[in-house]
C-alpha cells in the first residue's frame, strides 16, 4: 500500500505534465520518481530502498511512470528517428527475407522451417521420401500469432511415429507455454490443452503418451506430469514433484529412442531418472542420487548410458554404465579426465560417439567410431571460431550435422562424413547487400589482469583500421552462469563495422569459454573478478590504442546488464556510453525475496544473502545499492514488463536511483517493453526495430549521424 507521507514534491499531475510534454517537446526535464523509503536491516546494516514501490506493477501510478519514462526517451531519441529507420533498413536489407533452413532427415521426412518475407516467424513445414516432394505445412507461426502483440513458441515436438505435433505457445512474454496437440493427417487439434508448462515435452513411444513438466508459483519447473492422448489434462497423472527449490526440472529423450530421461538440476548439481520408452506406465528409476557439487548428465547406447560428469574432474570426464546397474560404481570410465580440455556435451549415433570439448578457449569437436575406437578431430580453418552440433536425431547414421562460423565467416552448416571425414555445405547465411568477408578481419588478444590471469578478447574490425585511439569499439560482456559468448557471426553488426567500429567480446571469468575453473574463479565470494576482467579488457583496449575512453561504449543484457551496472559504478570514467538490457541490477533485494522467479537456484550462482558473508559481499558489488553522486556516461536501459527472469522493476528503480544521485548531463534513458518479456520483440522485424534503435542510441552519442 502506497503511502502519503513519504510523497516528494512531484505529484500525479506533474507526472502526467511529463508525459504530455514529452510528446510535443525533445528537451523538457526527464521523469522523476517519487521517493517512499522502505527500510530494512540485516546484520545490522540498514538498507532504505526509495523507489521499492515500483514494484506493485498492478499500481497504475507504476505503469504511468514505466510510460512517463518511455515518452521521454522517445522525445529524446526524436532527432534519430529517421537514422533508426535507415539502420533499420541496412539490416533488413542485408537478411534474404524468404528462405527456409537446411532440412533435416528424420525418418522417412525431411524437416525444415521457411520464412516469408514480410512476415515476423517462421512457418513449420515437412516432405516426405524426398526433397522434391509435396510440401507439407505443419504450422504457421504468423496465423498462430494474429491478434497478439507477443508471440512464442516453446517446443515443437513431432510423435515417433510422425502422425502427431505437440506444440506450445506464449503470448505475454513470461515464459509460461501451453501445449496443444495437433493431428498431422487431419490438421485439426485435439480437445487436449494443457497450461501452464515450461520448455519441456516428449513422446512415448505409444504416440499417445505425453511427459511434460509445469511451474509453481516463482516459475520454477517442478512436477513432471503423464498424459494420455484425448483425456482431459485435468485427470493427468502426477509422476514426480521435485520439492527442492534449487532444481529445476525437465524431460528429455535419448535419440537411440530408448529412453525418456527426467533431468534434475540445481546450480552445481545434478541427477538423472530414466524410463523405457516403450513402457510408459512404468516408474522412473534413477541412475545416481544427487550429491552437492556434483554433476552429470546421460545419453543411450545399445546396453549403457554414457555419463559426463565432473565427480572428482572439474572438467568433466566420460564414463559408461550397464543400463540394468547404472549407479556409480559400475561406472567404467571412456574419456578421462584432462585439466586443459572440457567436455561440453555429447552425441552418440549407432558407430560413433561425438564429444563436444573446448580447449584454450576453442570449441572443438572429437569423434570416435565405437567400433574400431579409433578417434579424430574435425579440422577447420581459421583461428578464431565458433562450432556447435546441430539437430541429429537419426541415430543410424554416418552423417554428422554441425554448425560453423566466426566473426567474419557468415553461420554455414555441414554435413560430415564421420568414416570418410569428408564434409558437405549444406547451407550457408546468404549475406546481402554486398557483404565481403574479405574486407574484415578477425583476431583474439589478451588482457592481463592484476592477478596474472590472461583475460581472452575476440575482436572484429575493418581491414583498413589504424591503431590510434580513434576508432569507436563496441565492448560486449556477460561472465555468468558458465555460459560462453563464443565469437559468432552477425550480418547486424556490420551497421556499427562498416561506420569504423570494432567489435569486441571480452571472454571474462564467470563465463565457461576458458573452462570449468574460468567459470568457479567468477561466481559466488569470486565474483569480483567478472567486473574487474571486464574493466581490464576496456583499459588493455585503450592503452594498446584499439580506442579511447570517449569512443568506448559498452552492452551486456540480463547478467551481462549487472556486468553493465557493476563496471558503470567502479570505473564511469573508462566510457563513453552503455546499452544494459534487461539488467539484473537489484542483486541484494531480488536474492533476498524467495518468492521471485530463479531467487533460490541461484543461491549456488551469487551466494545466500541470508549468510552474513554473502550478504556484505553481493552488497559491495550490487549496481542498484552502489550508485553514487558522481558522473556517469550515456546509459540507455531496457525492460520488459512480463519479463519473469529480471523483473522490470529492476532497470526502473535503477534508472530513478541514478537520475537522483547521478551528477552529470549525460543522457539516461529507460525504454521498457510493455507487452513483452526477457527477450524483447517476439517477432523478426520487431526485433530489428530495437537493435537499430540501440545501435541509433549509441551512433549518436558518438556524433556518427549517417
Amino acid at each position: 500500500m502506497l503511502s502519503q507521507n513519504y510523497l516528494t514534491k512531484l505529484t500525479l499531475t506533474i507526472m502526467a505534465f511529463f508525459m504530455l510534454a514529452c510528446s510535443f517537446n525533445s528537451h523538457v526535464s526527464p521523469p522523476v520518481a517519487k521517493i517512499i523509503p522502505q527500510t530494512d536491516t540485516l546484520f545490522n546494516d540498514i538498507r532504505v530502498d526509495n523507489y521499492f514501490w515500483m514494484r506493485e506493477k498492478s499500481n497504475p501510478e507504476v505503469i504511468d511512470y514505466l510510460k512517463a519514462e518511455n515518452n521521454y526517451t522517445k522525445a529524446m531519441m526524436k532527432h534519430t528517428e529517421d537514422f533508426q529507420e535507415k539502420l533499420y533498413k541496412e539490416i533488413v536489407g542485408r537478411i534474404k527475407e524468404t528462405d527456409l533452413s537446411a532440412p533435416v532427415k528424420k525418418g522417412d521426412y525431411y524437416y525444415y522451417k521457411r520464412t516469408e518475407e514480410g512476415k515476423q516467424y517462421s512457418i513449420y513445414c515437412r516432405k516426405k521420401g524426398s526433397l522434391g516432394a509435396d510440401e507439407e505445412i505443419l504450422l504457421d507461426q504468423n496465423l498462430l500469432a494474429q491478434g497478439h502483440s507477443y508471440f512464442s513458441m516453446g517446443v515443437f515436438k513431432i510423435s515417433p511415429d510422425h502422425q502427431l505435433l505437440a506444440y506450445s505457445t506464449d503470448t505475454t512474454g513470461a515464459e509460461t507455454y501451453t501445449v496443444y496437440i495437433k493431428d498431422l493427417k487431419t490438421g485439426k487439434l485435439f480437445d487436449d490443452e494443457i497450461k501452464n508448462t515450461y520448455y519441456s515435452v516428449e513422446w512415448a513411444n505409444d504416440n499417445k503418451t505425453l511427459f511434460y513438466n509445469t511451474l509453481d508459483e516463482a516459475k520454477r519447473p517442478y512436477k513432471l506430469y503423464r498424459h494420455i492422448l484425448g483425456f482431459n489434462a485435468g485427470d493427468d497423472k502426477l509422476i514426480y514433484h521435485e520439492k527442492d527449490e534449487k532444481y529445476f526440472l525437465d524431460i528429455s529423450r535419448t535419440k537411440s529412442g530408448g529412453y525418456l530421461l527426467m533431468n534434475l538440476k540445481s546450480q552445481i548439481s545434478s541427477e538423472v531418472h530414466f524410463l523405457n520408452a516403450n513402457k510408459p506406465n512404468d516408474k522412473f528409476q534413477i541412475i545416481q542420487p544427487r550429491r552437492s557439487g556434483i554433476e552429470y548428465y546421460a545419453d543411450h547406447h545399445g546396453k549403457y548410458f554414457y555419463i559426463y560428469t565432473n565427480d572428482n574432474a572439474v572438467n568433466f570426464k566420460l564414463v559408461k554404465a550397464p543400463t540394468n546397474t547404472p549407479a556409480k560404481k559400475y561406472w567404467r570410465e571412456v574419456i578421462p579426465y584432462r585439466k586443459n580440455v572440457k567436455i561440453d556435451n555429447i552425441d552418440l549415433f549407432k558407430n560413433h560417439l561425438v564429444v563436444y570439448e573446448r580447449e584454450n578457449g576453442l570449441e572443438q569437436i572429437r569423434v570416435e567410431n565405437l567400433k574400431t575406437n579409433a578417434v579424430h578431430y574435425i579440422n577447420f580453418p581459421e583461428p578464431v571460431y565458433t562450432v556447435y552440433g546441430e539437430d541429429n536425431p537419426e541415430f543410424n547414421t554416418r552423417a554428422l550435422r554441425f554448425t560453423y562460423m566466426s566473426l567474419v565467416t557468415p553461420k554455414s552448416i555441414f554435413d560430415y562424413n564421420m568414416e570418410s571425414k569428408e564434409r558437405e555445405l549444406k547451407k550457408q547465411e546468404e549475406v546481402l547487400g554486398g557483404y565481403d568477408p574479405h574486407k574484415y578481419t578477425s583476431e583474439r588478444i589478451y588482457a592481463k589482469a592484476d592477478d596474472g590471469a590472461m583475460v581472452p578478447i575476440s575482436l572484429v574490425f575493418k581491414k583498413d583500421m589504424v591503431k590510434d585511439g580513434g576508432n569507436p569499439l563496441l565492448l560486449r560482456g556477460y561472465g555468468s552462469y558458465g555460459m560462453s559468448m563464443d565469437p559468432y557471426f552477425s550480418s547486424i553488426r556490420f551497421s556499427l563495422i562498416d561506420r569504423g567500429f570494432i567489435y569486441a567480446i571480452a571472454h571474462i571469468r564467470g563465463g565457461g569459454e576458458m573452462g570449468r575453473e574460468w567459470y568457479e574463479q567468477g561466481k559466488l565470494l569470486n565474483k569480483m573478478n567478472t567486473f574487474t576482467d571486464f574493466i581490464t579488457c576496456a583499459e588493455y583496449s585503450i592503452n594498446e590504442k584499439y580506442t579511447s575512453s570517449d569512443r568506448l561504449v559498452i552492452s551486456g543484457g540480463s547478467a551481462g546488464g549487472l556486468l553493465m551496472g557493476a563496471a558503470l559504478n567502479m570505473r564511469p570514467d573508462l566510457f563513453k556510453a552503455a546499452v544494459a538490457q534487461v539488467p539484473f541490477v537489484d542483486v541484494v533485494n531480488t536474492m533476498l525475496d524467495a518468492s521471485i522467479p530463479l531467487t533460490v537456484i541461484e543461491y549456488d550462482e551469487w551466494g545466500n544473502p541470508n549468510e552474513e558473508e554473502f550478504y556484505k559481499y553481493i552488497k559491495s558489488y550490487s549496481p542498484y545499492d552502489n550508485v553514487e553522486a558522481k558522473a556517469y556516461p550515456d546509459i540507455l536501459i531496457t525492460a520488459g514488463l512480463n519479463d519473469p527472469r529480471v523483473q522490470y522493476w529492476e532497470p526502473a528503480k535503477w534508472t530513478a536511483k541514478l537520475r537522483a544521485l547521478k551528477t552529470d548531463d549525460n543522457l539516461l534513458l529507460l525504454k521498457t517493453n510493455m507487452g513483452a518479456g526477457h527477450g524483447g520483440a517476439s517477432g523478426r522485424y520487431d526485433m530489428y526495430k530495437e537493435i537499430a534503435f540501440e545501435y541509433a542510441f549509441m551512433l549518436d552519442r558518438l556524433g556518427i549521424h549517417r
